[in-house]
């Protein structure tokens, strides 16, 4: 105590001079309006400048918990989309109460699962994603992931809560893409060299096709809606000894920083594929 009572006296001084000024300006700033309204407009300039930058701070720290959100968000959003639902092309349509149905009646054929990517390998020919979701949360071989950007690659094994993807940066991923101007359609694949480079072939020449023109899922096969980004022409690789484009595309997904993916699943694959390999049996 006898310490303070020294500081105090010691710096008397400076702590009179300090009270008297913070009253003197008091005085001035609360009883004369222009130096109210000056000393106000300079105290809210530094109060939101140092507002902004205590919000950006706060909002780095939940971008985790931001992102989250919008996958399960985005999730929701594409359950709802039109083109996820698609009727028999018949006149007559049979309903039973077990099969999921829009308000219009027509049968649901995609449904979207929001998963998280717990591990990924980019250093190799022969790339895979894993997510955080199984068979216990509904995931099953043969089905389509996509990311919030575009397309990923397919389930190719399960566990009761884990999954692992074939990455469309994969030797053995094949997909058919068309181009959304025209509908043109072909073969995406990987050389298995850059993971910022993908290609599609067997695209007609008399094609129109330009450098930024995007390429999409294909109504064929039974892992994607149509209408999916898979990535946008970077070059026109023309081969004069063939008919045929082959396309060097910039993938949709950023592979080397995804963490959310949706897992796709069909809900009417397995009759398609029931049809199409007793037809095959038959042949």
């Amino acid at each position: 105590m006898r310490n303070i009572f020294l500081f105090i006296r010691k710096f008397f001084n400076f702590f009179f001079f300090l009270v008297m000024q913070i009253t003197a300006l008091y005085m001035l700033f609360h009883y004369n309006e222009f130096h109210e309204a000056a000393f106000m407009g300079v105290a809210n300039d530094i109060t939101g400048k140092i507002s902004k930058r205590y919000n950006n701070v706060e909002y780095y720290f939940h971008l985790k918990k931001t992102n989250e959100s919008l996958v399960q968000e985005n999730a929701m959003l594409r359950n709802l989309l039109k083109q996820d639902f698609e009727v028999a092309d018949t006149s007559t349509t049979f309903r039973m109460d077990s099969i999921p149905y829009d308000t219009t009646g027509i049968r649901r054929k995609y449904l979207y699962r929001d998963a998280k990517v717990v591990n990924r390998y980019l250093i190799f020919p022969n790339n895979y994603f894993t997510l955080h979701r199984g068979e216990k949360q509904g995931v099953r071989k043969d089905m389509g992931v996509i990311s919030p950007d575009g397309v990923m690659g397919v389930v190719v094994n399960t566990g009761d809560n884990y999954s692992v993807v074939m990455s469309l940066l994969h030797l053995q991923s094949r997909i058919s893409g068309r181009v959304k101007k025209s509908g043109e359609t072909g073969q995406v694949y990987w050389d298995g060299k850059s993971p910022s480079t993908i290609f599609i072939n067997n695209l007609p020449k008399s094609v129109p096709i330009q450098k930024g023109d995007s390429i999409v899922t294909s109504q064929y096969g039974t892992y994607f809606p149509q209408g999916i980004l898979i990535g946008t022409v970077m070059e026109i690789m023309n081969d004069k000894s063939s008919n045929f484009y082959t396309l060097k595309l910039k993938p949709a997904t950023n592979f080397g920083s995804v963490e959310h993916a949706l897992v796709i699943e069909n809900l009417q694959a397995d009759e398609q594929k029931k049809l199409e390999e007793a037809v095959k049996k038959n042949q």
